[in-house]
């Protein structure tokens, strides 16, 4: 009977998240793309534009990716076949670490499943020794920024530590982190600040040579100094002349840096890329990386023809396409009377709403029109901020962006603001 109890109070859970139209579970199949220049998702029998990927360079679908991973699954057949420190260890994962700390300019890089995964273990590691005999101890103060992806609020919490040594700076604010490591300078051995390069649902960029000067300044504060994590997933491939993400854009670089292949650059996985020293330590420690598989070989290969890519001339105007098109869908979007929730320069583009119910019907909407994209409501944004978080492609036509303005304009009454 409690058993059943359980399962009652479970199905109260998702009648609650229903009536409050945050469902994410009625998810749309899509099976199969057009083979359009921009591809257009099958949904049923229907062709749908997607305007709700992180895919922001197109090179999901890119033919040099494609014939890269099926070349490397020839090789290595279709899977890693156990992880990395048994069998699992393949050339062309070592090849695409050393891909990434060139790319980086950093001394190595680790690959993971995925670059939830990495956060997770990553901070973990950095917070905590995995077991009982590590020197790495947990006299740490963790300060995080407000609005940090749920992966890094995550990998804080797995480390379990005390309440106290759990702290956040208020969002994009280095005086406020700077206050939050001058209070504590005298009560632990050192401190760990993360924080997004991008945040993920409005495109904001982070100060982060605020950041890195706040960091710097309390480095000597602290017995065992002050290390910046930075979890830069919608910046890397993207962000940035070259697309070497916010460090790029701020011209500085982060202690420890973790990125993602499953975003501009095509692929799927999450990577970390260091010194020498904390590589070493993390391939020693880090449990998503010596417990789990790694990325199948072919995606290895994809993910490294996207880096190889962005460096050459069709990468350099893709970039450039991105950019072009950012600019287009805002001028076009104001014309059309729509707010964004920020100014952002990103392909993230959070159109502004306002309302649950409301941001939840305009979806649906525009999915009629044969548009995708996606609404963004609380907890994931404060209340009443409620948006459509729209993400232009580099492949993405002016044509596919006008039918999409066109689209919004035509339901234009929904908008509360």
């Amino acid at each position: 009977m409690s058993r059943n109890n359980f399962f009652s109070v479970l199905k109260k859970e998702v009648d609650r998240i229903d009536q409050a139209k945050t469902s994410k579970r009625f998810e749309k199949i899509i099976t199969g793309f057009t083979k359009e220049k921009s591809p257009k998702a099958i949904i049923g029998k229907e062709k749908y534009q997607v305007f709700n990927s992180n895919d922001y360079l197109g090179l999901r679908h890119n033919p040099l990716l494609k014939k890269a991973e099926r070349q490397v699954s020839e090789i290595f057949g279709t899977g890693p076949g156990a992880v990395r420190f048994i069998s699992g260890s393949l050339k062309i994962h070592r090849d695409l670490e050393k891909a990434l700390a060139k790319f980086h300019k950093r001394d190595d890089a680790m690959v993971f499943s995925s670059s939830f995964a990495a956060n997770l273990a990553v901070l973990y590691c950095l917070i905590a020794g995995q077991n009982k005999d590590s020197l790495v101890d947990n006299n740490v103060i963790v300060i995080s920024d407000a609005l940090n992806h749920r992966s890094i609020i995550d990998g804080i919490r797995v480390a379990n530590l005390p309440k106290e040594q759990r702290t956040i700076f208020r969002h994009m604010d280095p005086a406020h982190l700077e206050e939050v490591l001058e209070n504590n300078k005298k009560n632990y051995k050192r401190a760990l600040v993360v924080t997004d390069g991008i945040f993920s649902m409005l495109g904001e960029y982070q100060k982060l040579k605020e950041i890195r000067a706040v960091v710097d300044k309390y480095a000597k504060e602290y017995e065992n100094g002050v290390l910046l994590v930075v979890d830069d997933a919608h910046g890397v491939g993207i962000a940035g002349k070259t697309g070497r993400g916010v460090e790029e854009i701020e011209d500085v670089k982060a202690d420890v840096l973790i990125g993602t292949f499953g975003k501009a650059f095509g692929a799927d996985g999450g990577y970390v890329v260091a010194n020498q020293t904390i590589i070493d330590y993390l391939r020693e420690s880090a449990a998503t990386y010596i417990y789990s598989n790694s990325v199948p070989p072919g995606t290895a290969g994809a993910a490294l023809k996207a880096i190889e890519l962005l460096d050459k001339s069709v990468g350099k105007k893709l970039l450039e396409n991105s950019r072009e098109k950012v600019i287009y869908f805002k001028k076009q979007m104001k014309t059309a009377g729509y707010l964004f929730a920020v100014d952002s320069s990103h392909p993230i583009q959070p159109v502004l709403i306002g309302d649950p119910i409301k941001t939840s019907d305009l979806v649906k909407k525009l999915f009629k029109k044969n548009i995708i994209v996606t609404n963004i409501s609380f907890p994931v944004v404060p209340k009443g901020r409620d948006e459509i978080r729209v993400q232009i492609s580099a492949v993405h036509t002016k044509g596919d962006i006008d039918q999409l303005v066109k689209a919004f304009a035509e339901e234009k009454n929904i908008n509360s603001l």
